[in-house]
């Protein structure tokens, strides 16, 4: 495959759904949106699910959010392979709680990311890394990830990192050894602070790994207050900076969303040059530099402190 079309969706969590059909309903609005233009994927960013909270049972304890979560996500996630089908396209609906093996007896949930296929295909990722909130235990105990997972899709390697994962360089380093086409980045951040780390760390990976990288983030939190809500959302396809691909890196942008713009929107990427992108990492198309294929291995680090 030369171009990949992709529809990011930085969605609105602050409206309040009825259930969850309703919920599944607007999401296969949007996917035949996608279909209908063409597009290969409709990606939402990391706990879109939260959204479901509106309709949560009254009373729900805090330490049950999780679990309930994770509940919900079974059912949602048949309706989504179901319309992935439908619609012809395939969709990473953010990601959802997933059952792990308990903790000293108390349920605890992966952070997963999936990414379903027209197909019947289910390809997850949990996440490798864990955020002050996720390892206080907020919500429920939450446990990191342990492997990466290269996902085979349309003819492209593919690999999903989630939110805090992007900002760790001994990841990418491993992942630079893999030769991957595409890297897709659901996140959820706060602050605008986090929405630039975030997605400043997804721009230089796209130049380190010489590979398209799909970052996307929601705008808001559930329950919300537009106005006060530091919760920033927004959507970035990242290139290598390369006379081949893209001057400057950026092949298309979503200018960051706060709450109180009661946007929802969505990015569309139109035929991102995968196949461009290949040929420079790969050495058959001229490149200016080529940082993928370093690495630090033979240095020396000569530190006086350390003598």
């Amino acid at each position: 495959m030369e171009h990949v079309s992709i529809d990011l969706w930085a969605s609105n969590l602050e409206p309040a759904v009825p259930d969850l059909g309703v919920w599944l309903a607007q999401l296969e609005a949007r996917a035949a949106q996608t279909a209908a233009r063409g597009a290969h994927m409709l990606v939402l960013p990391e706990f879109a699910c939260a959204q479901w909270l509106s309709f949560a049972p009254a009373g729900l304890p805090p330490n049950e959010i999780l679990g309930w979560l994770a509940e919900q996500g079974e059912s949602a996630l048949d309706a989504i392979a179901a319309m992935s089908a439908r619609q012809g396209i395939s969709i990473l609906p953010g990601t959802i709680p997933f059952a792990a093996a308990p903790v000293n007896g108390v349920p605890a949930y992966l952070n997963r990311a999936w990414l379903l296929t027209p197909g019947g295909a289910r390809h997850s990722q949990d996440k490798l890394s864990l955020t002050p909130l996720e390892a206080q235990g907020a919500g429920g105990i939450t446990v990191h990830g342990d492997t990466i997972n290269v996902i085979t899709w349309n003819g492209l390697r593919v690999a999903v990192i989630i939110c805090l994962d992007s900002e760790f360089t001994a990841l990418w380093s491993r992942l630079g050894e893999l030769d991957l086409d595409l890297v897709i980045i659901p996140a959820k951040t706060d602050m605008i602070t986090g929405y630039n780390r975030v997605f400043s760390c997804a721009r230089a990976r796209a130049i380190e790994l010489q590979t398209a990288v799909c970052v996307l983030g929601a705008v808001g939190v559930p329950f919300g207050q537009p106005l006060t809500d530091t919760g920033v959302g927004g959507a970035s396809v990242f290139l290598p900076c390369d006379t081949g691909v893209a001057l400057d890196g950026i092949h298309a942008a979503l200018a960051p969303q706060t709450a109180a713009m009661m946007t929802d929107y969505v990015l569309i990427a139109q035929d991102i040059p995968v196949g461009a992108c290949r040929r420079l990492r790969n050495g058959h198309a001229e490149a200016e530099v080529c940082p993928a294929l370093w690495n630090a291995d033979h240095l020396v680090i000569d530190d006086p402190a350390a003598r």
